[in-house]
């Protein structure tokens, strides 16, 4: 199974929280921990890591928190989870990586993991935030149909 961190969920919960407050403000961490229910030191971490990946910019002052970078429509899941977990890899052996797979010499498979990892990164890249705060509750988008790959 491929499964998300809890961090990365609590990042697209509090990029989230940032879109509905209004990207033109700043927010600190104890009002985003506030109004999402996230304890605030995780999102603390969160925003450091958000901010490292350059999709939050901190501002000082009295006035200061964190804001969005660009629009909530131009920032894709995929740059989410590569801010939190870093480049998205489902195999250790994508994109050249095969240093640390014990199987390199003899997998059946080698060099072939890039296209479905390719197919799983043009998908979450697909996903813009906006969408994932505009689905009413409940309703699941079916994100396959959005899969254009050929996989053959």
């Amino acid at each position: 199974m491929i499964k998300l961190g809890k961090l990365t969920d609590y990042a697209i919960a509090v990029m989230g929280q940032l879109v509905r407050e209004g990207i033109e403000s700043a927010h600190s961490a104890h009002s985003l921990s506030d109004k999402t229910g996230i304890p605030e030191p995780t999102v603390a971490k969160v925003l450091k890591l958000l901010s490292k990946g350059n999709l939050v910019v901190s501002e000082r002052g009295a006035a200061g928190g964190y804001k969005l970078v660009k629009q909530a429509e131009q920032i894709s899941i995929g740059e989410i989870i590569t801010a939190i977990d870093g480049p998205i890899s489902i195999v250790a052996c994508v994109d050249g990586q095969h240093e640390s797979c014990a199987m390199w010499g003899t997998c059946p498979t080698k060099g072939n993991w890039d296209r479905v990892n390719d197919a799983i990164k043009s998908a979450l890249e697909g996903v813009k935030l906006t969408e994932m705060l505009s689905a009413p509750c409940g309703k699941v988008h079916d994100f396959t149909k959005d899969i254009n790959v050929n996989l053959a």
